[in-house]
């Protein structure tokens, strides 16, 4: 270690009356929040609200502003080996997000060694004084050289992007959904919540008794004019896309049925809900690193995906976020490398489908490909490899070059990223919520919403989510 890439303390003998040391620093949201988890607080005074929204009229603790002080004791003077013996504070004008601090700190006596006195101010940028005081500390005897570390980097999730759709779709009135054997605990509960918020109006197709009864148990109330008897699972699917053909049904939700089954009946070329356009899944994740909603097709339905059936992927995708308040998404389509390659053909495909986009031959967003996924999401990674493009670094859609990619990139999103996933499976003629029976409430109450929005764009031609758009994204 040498003297440019460590930090050296003042000990005690060194250390002069007068000597004093200062650090700026600006309060942020993270601040708050970080200080809340580690102190314990949650005084709604000194938090903003959970979107973000309004983080400007939270006031920072004042023990959070008096602990900038034991940052330039325990960093700057005396630094190393300083340990508080005693500290009062006077607090005066409030400090909120976007405040920029001055700390300052001076030796003003020095008392049988160890013992030293400082004073302590915190200033705001246009003067007032945030916090004073004196501090009593037992300076370091001994020099220490210091390393300049960085702290391990923490991630502070506080967008909820599902929350703000979730909201935005309840102002839609509920949907009419058939919901396809709800008689496990999780499919039921999902369903009345989503009700419960006014996401949906549920139709539960399924056994009647068994249905009433778990209600009960979960203490819930249950108009029985929503139960649609049936004899079995299979009987359950082809009555809920009878319902759609009808109009009865505008959405389907899928309970205690296999996928497959369901997807069977809805792809049926008599009696079905098929379109022109091939069925696929779009998940829309909500990762705590990201600053946007991203989207994921196709992880569920379509397992080798040629160039044609990749094109309905892809507007499919598109069309959920435009659904989803997204302006003009910019997709990216992934593969192993960002080049094309002849001996890995998700490139050529990729490679056409962006040219395809170009050509109007897929509509309302931008498409670039063949992309890595870190060129794809990244943009310091997109840079790095010389990428230019509207896409690199900011995609909004990762199309996946077939089931086994897509579903192991959305798992790995929810159970090492720590991401909220909710899904639908377009292309037919309504939304078909294909939740897993594992899913919690939460993610059957997101799902609701994107079907909900997405049956409202299809309809009217336009969003009923807040637009997002390029501009915003970016920043």
């Amino acid at each position: 270690m040498t003297k440019t890439d460590a930090i050296r303390n003042t000990t005690w003998d060194e250390l002069e009356i007068g000597a004093s040391a200062r650090i700026e620093r600006t309060c942020c949201v993270d601040d708050l929040l970080l200080f809340a988890h580690a102190s314990g607080n949650v005084n709604p005074l000194m938090l903003p609200a959970h979107d973000g929204h309004d983080a400007q009229d939270a006031i920072a603790p004042s023990l959070w502003v008096g602990s900038l002080v034991s940052a330039v004791l325990g960093n700057l003077l005396p630094g190393a080996g300083t340990l508080y013996l005693a500290q009062n504070f006077r607090f005066g004008a409030r400090v909120r997000p976007g405040d920029k601090l001055s700390v300052e700190i001076r030796c003003v006596e020095k008392r049988e060694k160890p013992v030293a006195i400082f004073t302590a101010r915190v200033t705001k940028a246009d003067g007032a004084l945030a916090c004073d005081g004196v501090a009593e500390v037992a300076a370091p005897v001994e020099t220490i050289l210091s390393p300049r570390e960085e702290l391990p980097s923490i991630i502070v999730d506080r967008r909820d992007h599902f929350a703000r759709l979730v909201e935005q779709a309840a102002a839609l009135g509920p949907l009419p959904t058939a919901v396809v054997w709800p008689d496990d605990r999780n499919s039921l509960m999902g369903a009345l919540l989503s009700a419960e918020r006014g996401l949906i109006e549920p139709i539960l197709i399924g056994p009647r008794s068994k249905i009433v009864e778990l209600a009960v148990s979960e203490g819930q109330a249950l108009d029985e004019k929503w139960i649609v008897d049936a004899a079995d699972r299979h009987d359950a699917c082809l009555r809920a896309v009878e319902l759609a053909r009808q109009g009865a049904a505008r959405a389907i939700m899928k309970g205690d049925v296999h996928s497959d089954e369901l997807l069977g009946a809805v792809v049926k070329k008599e009696g079905g809900l098929r379109t022109n356009r091939r069925i696929s899944h779009v998940f829309a994740m909500d990762a705590p690193t990201l600053d946007r909603l991203l989207f994921i097709s196709d992880a569920a339905v379509n397992i080798a995906p040629d160039l044609s059936v990749k094109v309905d992927i892809v507007q499919n995708a598109i069309d959920l976020a435009r659904a989803c308040g997204v302006e003009a998404p910019r997709v990216g389509v992934l593969s192993a490398v960002e080049t094309v390659n002849v001996a890995i053909p998700s490139t050529l495909d990729a490679a056409i489908l962006s040219k395809m986009a170009d050509r109007g031959q897929i509509t309302g967003g931008a498409v670039d490909g063949p992309l890595a996924m870190d060129n794809a999401v990244d943009i310091d990674a997109a840079r790095t490899k010389g990428i230019s493009s509207l896409v690199a670094g900011r995609a909004d859609i990762l199309i996946a070059p077939n089931i086994e990619a897509g579903n192991m990139l959305a798992k790995e999103l929810t159970f090492v990223a720590r991401a909220e996933a909710a899904g639908l499976v377009l292309g037919a003629k309504i939304p078909i919520m294909l939740t897993s029976r594992a899913d919690n409430e939460r993610a059957r109450l997101a799902s609701s919403a994107l079907a909900a929005l997405y049956d409202h764009w299809r309809r009217f031609g336009k969003t009923a989510a807040e637009p997002i758009s390029l501009r915003d994204a970016a920043e």
